[in-house]
C-alpha cells in the first residue's frame, strides 16, 4: 500500500512530521474539529476535511450553526468505498442496513478510531437503499440521492492506516450528546 499518504508533511509552523496515513491525520482533524467550535471567517476552501468551524462545510454562510458532526466517507486502496452495517432501530425488518457515511466518535492508539456509522435519508428523510438490486455490491448511483443523515447507534472500530482517501461530505446536526 505504498503512495497512500505516507511520508512527510509540513505544518503551520513549517516544521517537517512523519506521517503513517493523511487519512489517519484527517480523522484527527476532523475529530478535533468536532470538539472545538473555533470561529474563523476566512474559507479558503469550500470541501476541506480541514474547514473550521463545524457547520461551515458545504455551508459558508454558516447558516448550520448547531452542526456537531463533519459526515465523511473513507475508500480502501482499491478505490471502493468503505462500508459498513448498521441495525435500524426504527424498522427491524429493514433489509437496507449498510452505509457508507461515518461520524468519528473517537481516535486512539496508533491511528484506530471509533465511527459511528450514519444512515443516509434522501431529501424527505426517508431511507436511502444504497446496494445494487441484487443486493451484493454499493450502487454509486444511489449514492447521489443522499441528502440527509440519521445517527445509528452501531459504531465499528477500524485503523484508519488501511485506507488511501477520505471525503468531507456534509456538516450536519444529529443531535449528539458529549
Amino acid at each position: 500500500m505504498s503512495g497512500c499518504g505516507r511520508g512527510s508533511i509540513r505544518d503551520e509552523d513549517d516544521n517537517i512530521r512523519n506521517v503513517n496515513s493523511c487519512v489517519c491525520e484527517v480523522v484527527r482533524a476532523i475529530k478535533d474539529i468536532q470538539d472545538e467550535a473555533v470561529e474563523d471567517e476566512c474559507i479558503p476552501c469550500l470541501t476541506s476535511c480541514f474547514l473550521e468551524p463545524l457547520g461551515t462545510l458545504v455551508s459558508p454562510s454558516r447558516r448550520n450553526k448547531r452542526a456537531d458532526t463533519r459526515v465523511f466517507t473513507l475508500q480502501n486502496d482499491d478505490g471502493k468505498l468503505f462500508h459498513a452495517f448498521f441495525k435500524d432501530e426504527n424498522n427491524p425488518h429493514d433489509k437496507d442496513c449498510i452505509s457508507v457515511f461515518f461520524r468519528v466518535e473517537d481516535v486512539f492508539d496508533n491511528c484506530c478510531a471509533t465511527l459511528r456509522v450514519l444512515e443516509p435519508k434522501d431529501r424527505d428523510r426517508k431511507d436511502v437503499n444504497l446496494l445494487s438490486d441484487d443486493g451484493s455490491k454499493i450502487n454509486l448511483g444511489k449514492l447521489c440521492k443522499v441528502e440527509n443523515f440519521e445517527r445509528t447507534d452501531s459504531c465499528i472500530t477500524v485503523d484508519l492506516k488501511c485506507f488511501c482517501a477520505v471525503q468531507c461530505i456534509k456538516d450536519v446536526d444529529l443531535n449528539i450528546c458529549d
